[in-house]
């Protein structure tokens, strides 16, 4: 798909709203809710091994989305790059529309999962059953649509906002693990904690797709190419600072939690962050603590449904996926019904799942085509396009995308083989439909 085929879209973000879109997308419920789950994988401080392993992924990953980014910038991102890198006539039609097959699924039970985590977090303050955690999760994702039924200049504001809120939060918590910091708890470290061994292994694979899990969301401003002004230099800085500052924020955080709580209860803790806070301020510090993670999972959703909205649309401009989605509202300048269809399928995800049966799932269903599908295609499109397509190039070429290849797979295995054959299954009766689509079509590769 050419760049002009987004052309309706206004060009409204800059660098600052495209680092705070990434931001806020990457630091959601998911950190607060995955600390103690990352301890009790490690069984000790040593899960902060797996946190540096999430960052180490990211920033190769980056790599590869900064340099298809940079030089693809429309909507849609992975859905543009896969087409182009594999061939816009024959295997590109192939991936992009698994690509948007697994969006259908993924895309909500992203949103479903931050808002089941919200709700979940919510009954801290208000004792809540089942049914009312559902109703919470779901007015959540209402209030979400309503908020990003707007201009993408306006979208922008509010996100630089929410940014503020994320950031002032989490560096209120570190400073709070900082001054109150005992090395005697966060480098208690068990009998064993560095054996290497088969178990530890397992362990921390399992550590680090939870870990992961909370870095997704540093390539969000790829969806938005087509609103972003100069995204030949934009794309790349937002990436890798989002990645840096993130990283940064969630080592500090979970070493201030360390040296705060004994990891022995710590591993056990619904309300991690709370309970944190709660030790060092009091109960009322808690509750405000409480509320601002609250924001943070707010902000983080917002950004993810403004991102994922903008995947099926560039599909249906294409070409490649029902033309209703292609609408652009007349005033507004965005893509509506692509908003209005994954808020409501999310909306419906959110009174049904639960969060610990989404995170792996999310995970072994975008690994195979989306992550290693693009690290792959990056070294086949350097050998097909001239060098002047890249504005940006990725260091050391091509260390970071094997790397990140052999990460995407370890961690794909990691997910368990329920949740990674699932990811397959997914995979296959996605490319059953797009082959029986074709062939009613008489495409390729039946043309």
């Amino acid at each position: 798909m050419s760049i002009k085929s987004t052309a309706s879209l206004e060009r409204g973000l800059g660098l600052k709203e495209a680092t705070a879109l990434n931001m806020i997308d990457m630091i959601g419920i998911g950190p607060f809710i995955v600390l103690p789950i990352v301890i009790q994988e490690m069984n000790g401080p040593q899960c902060m091994i797996a946190w540096v392993l999430g960052a180490l992924l990211a920033f190769m990953d980056g790599f590869v989305w900064s340099e298809l980014g940079a030089a693809m910038p429309a909507a849609g991102g992975s859905y543009v790059f896969l087409k182009e890198i594999y061939g816009p006539k024959s295997w590109g039609k192939l991936f992009s529309f698994l690509l948007i097959w697994q969006t259908i699924f993924q895309a909500p039970l992203v949103i479903a999962s931050g808002s089941i985590g919200f709700s979940q977090y919510f009954t801290f303050l208000v004792p809540l059953g089942s049914v009312g955690q559902k109703i919470i999760s779901g007015l959540l994702v209402i209030i979400l649509v309503i908020l990003l039924y707007r201009k993408i200049t306006t979208v922008g504001k509010i996100s630089v906002l929410l940014w503020i809120g994320v950031i002032a939060t989490v560096l209120w918590l570190i400073f709070g693990g900082v001054t109150h910091f005992n090395p005697k708890l966060a480098f208690d470290f068990p009998k064993g904690a560095f054996d290497f061994s088969f178990i530890f292994f397992v362990g921390l694979g399992s550590a680090s797709v939870q870990t992961i899990y909370t870095y997704l969301g540093y390539y969000n401003i790829t969806n938005l190419g087509s609103e972003l002004k100069n995204p030949e230099r934009n794309i790349p800085k937002s990436i890798f600072i989002s990645i840096g500052g993130i990283a940064v924020l969630y080592l500090a955080m979970q070493l201030s939690v360390l040296g705060v709580i004994p990891w022995r209860e710590a591993m056990h803790s619904q309300f991690i962050v709370s309970t944190f806070v709660e030790k060092i301020y009091g109960s009322d510090a808690a509750i405000v603590a409480t509320v601002l993670i609250l924001w943070i999972a707010f902000s983080s959703l917002f950004s993810a449904l403004l991102g994922y909205s903008r995947i099926p649309y560039a599909a249906a401009v294409d070409g490649s996926f029902f033309k209703v989605f292609s609408h652009v509202h007349s005033k507004k300048h965005f893509p509506n019904v692509s908003l209005l269809v994954i808020g409501g399928i999310a909306f419906v995800f959110s009174l049904l799942f639960k969060l610990k049966e989404v995170i792996s799932a999310i995970l072994a269903m975008r690994i195979l085509v989306q992550f290693i599908g693009q690290a792959v295609g990056i070294m086949i499109l350097r050998k097909n396009k001239p060098a002047d397509f890249f504005p940006f190039k990725m260091w050391l070429y091509p260390l970071p995308a094997l790397i990140a290849i052999l990460m995407w797979v370890g961690l794909f295995l990691s997910t368990g083989m329920y949740f990674a054959l699932g990811g397959v299954v997914v995979m296959v009766i996605g490319a059953a439909v797009f082959f029986i689509r074709s062939n009613y079509n008489r495409e390729w590769p039946f043309h």
